[in-house]
């Protein structure tokens, strides 16, 4: 009788986790519609939304609001802040230090577009872009090594798979943000190779911080307790992830920008396809 009384109180849903879910439940809804926003602007930009980019501003807050409570269903809140708060301030920081001295991206320089800067040097929405690339690129890694997960080296299989993600989703912002947008510019630079205007020289620069990033973050997103109960698998990541690539995908298409088409499509494909793979092991 005891043991079923306990085995009860186990499976019964605590009150924190079923107020975490309808968080993350409602962020994941709103932020879909400013998705759906930017979408309508995409197509629609001499009718209601106009050039104004409060629907690109709004889904940056909400992705990254989502992305913290989804987060949240599976760690501990405290943590996940911390973690969010040290990928900010790196990310901010490793941004700052780049408009100043063109290093570790190469030269770049911010336009109005960009909206409000901090300090006159970082355009507000780069911390929460961090955030969300950061969180869901290592989310994604996790569903595609979810059959190593066991192996000795598997925290640095996560984190170098993370980084690698991260880099394909920057090469697949860029054009979304410069050639559509014109969030920023990049200056003439002596490096020999660039990507639709980006000297490639920015890819090492975000794996760079990246890894160290997820270096100092990781131990806050380690799930002390995933040994003592059995977690359902979170594809909140992969769906963020391929949202995102099909919005950067879609404007590359209106732009004409066949390269960058041909990137989120396949970063897309290939995201889905080893992450499914994984979630099934």
């Amino acid at each position: 009788m005891s043991s079923d009384i306990t085995s009860r109180r186990k499976s019964a849903p605590r009150p924190s986790a079923t107020l975490f879910d309808w968080f993350a439940r409602s962020a994941s809804f709103i932020a879909l519609l400013c998705l759906v926003a930017v979408f309508a602007q995409m197509f629609l930009r001499s009718t209601a939304f106009g050039k104004s980019g409060w629907p690109t501003a709004l889904l940056v807050i909400t992705a990254a609001f989502a992305t913290l409570t989804s987060m949240s269903r599976q760690l501990a809140g405290q943590n996940v802040m911390l973690a969010a708060t040290i990928i900010a301030v790196a990310g901010g920081v490793a941004h700052a230090v780049g408009v100043i001295t063109g290093i570790p991206f190469g030269p770049f320089a911010y336009s109005g577009g960009a909206g409000p800067m901090f300090f006159s040097t970082l355009a507000w929405p780069i911390p929460a872009i961090w955030v969300i690339v950061i969180l869901n690129a290592r989310g994604v890694a996790r569903l595609i090594l979810k059959p190593w997960r066991k192996i000795k080296n598997y925290g640095f299989w996560v984190i170098g798979v993370a980084a690698a993600l991260v880099v394909l989703f920057d090469l697949a912002l860029e054009p979304f943000a410069t050639r559509a947008n014109g969030y920023w510019v990049w200056l003439p630079t002596k490096f020999p190779w660039t990507w639709n205007g980006m000297p490639l020289i920015n890819s090492l620069g975000w794996a760079l911080v990246a890894i160290l990033t997820l270096a100092f973050a990781t131990p806050s997103l380690i799930n002390k307790h995933s040994r003592s109960r059995k977690l359902p698998t979170d594809f909140h990541p992969l769906i963020v992830w391929v949202l995102l690539l099909a919005l950067f995908g879609t404007s590359a298409a209106v732009n004409q920008l066949w390269s960058s088409l041909a990137l989120c499509i396949g970063t897309a494909l290939v995201s889905i396809l080893f992450a499914l793979r994984g979630a099934r092991w």
